[in-house]
């Protein structure tokens, strides 16, 4: 299952302790009131305090550490996102029903397809990066940047990029969507009442973490309906990776040595359907599913820190400001852009 499973796990064990170590520290830290009141949850703590590490006292990156930290990137991501079924279920869907489920795929296709104009044609970005950020920005952030990296075999400073993007505007939309709720009541072409501003939060808002905060400053019938629509948008992420990879697949063309493709079929897309399927006809228990919900947020925070610490500053420094820009647009889309299609498709 694991490209990297066959080496011996004392060349992988100083790699894999350092972005453990990490990943208890960030996720203990998300743990933190004030953390959860900004939305930082442990993913993002764990990119910042790989970048610090990374960039600092351990710019110079041990080789002992090297094959660790490489496997905490690409292996144990791809099952962190599988585990990230867990969180979901198919019942998600009928307590949106048809029109939130609607609205999702709406932005979710609308967003990516901006990012893909914008960012390629108009400011002449790497596709990669791209499509990068049109991944976390159109469904679930960072969770959904670090899906797609294996997709499309980015760099680690694209995907870097692209996670920060997302943790920026995404950070915004925490205080700019209760401002929002308090206008929408004083306007009277878009008086809606909670559980409708409760979609147009999950279907717009980058994290879980920082729909959640956004939700609560409102009230808490908007937070259960923000997260389950944000759920479903979720759960768009197995078939927007499948298509993706196609598309992928298609441009790149059949020349590798041996016959291969360059890209390859994302098999960690479809055990996540799989989980997701499982968790809505058998249910585990729920000390057991918060266990491995747990286990979950530590593979996916290794896979941050990991790359964190692969990802020099320099090299951000250089992709310039327009990526945050077309972030920017992104992010005006799905304030501005969201709400109309919200409100038409009422």
């Amino acid at each position: 299952m694991f490209r990297s499973i066959h080496k011996p796990l004392t060349g992988l064990l100083p790699g894999l302790v350092l972005s453990a170590g990490m990943a208890l520290a960030a996720m203990a830290l998300g743990r933190i009131d004030w953390m959860q009141a900004h939305g930082l949850s442990a993913l993002t703590v764990a990119i910042m305090l790989g970048m610090l590490l990374g960039n600092t006292v351990l710019a110079r990156l041990p080789a002992s550490c090297d094959a660790g930290v490489r496997f905490s990137r690409q292996n144990l991501l791809r099952l962190g996102i599988v585990l990230y079924g867990l969180r979901l279920t198919f019942q998600d869907i009928a307590q949106v029903g048809v029109r939130g489920v609607l609205i999702d795929a709406v932005m979710l296709t609308s967003t990516f397809a901006m990012a893909y104009l914008i960012g390629v044609k108009l400011f002449k970005l790497e596709r990669n990066a791209v499509l990068l950020i049109g991944a976390g920005s159109s469904i679930c952030g960072a969770a959904a940047v670090m899906a797609t990296e294996p997709v499309l075999r980015a760099r680690s400073e694209q995907v870097t990029v692209a996670v920060s993007t997302v943790v920026v505007f995404g950070s915004l939309a925490m205080f700019l969507y209760p401002m929002l709720h308090q206008w929408s009541q004083q306007l009277p072409w878009w008086h809606q009442q909670a559980p409708d501003f409760g979609i147009y939060i999950g279907s717009t808002v980058h994290e879980v973490a920082q729909v959640l905060a956004a939700a609560r400053s409102i009230d808490e019938s908007t937070a259960n309906t923000a997260v389950i629509a944000k759920m479903v948008r979720v759960m768009m992420l197995a078939p927007f990776l499948l298509i993706l990879s196609a598309f992928m697949r298609r441009s790149a063309g059949k020349v590798a040595a041996g016959g291969k493709d360059k890209l390859g079929v994302p098999w960690f897309a479809f055990a996540f359907i799989g989980v997701v399927a499982l968790h809505s006809i058998a249910p585990l228990p729920a000390a057991v599913n918060a266990f491995l919900l747990d286990v979950d947020t530590l593979l996916l925070a290794m896979a941050m820190a990991a790359l964190g610490l692969t990802t020099q500053a320099s090299a951000v420094r250089r992709a310039g400001m327009r990526p945050l820009l077309l972030g920017g647009l992104l992010f005006g889309w799905l304030i501005v852009g969201g709400a109309v299609i919200n409100r038409a498709l009422t």
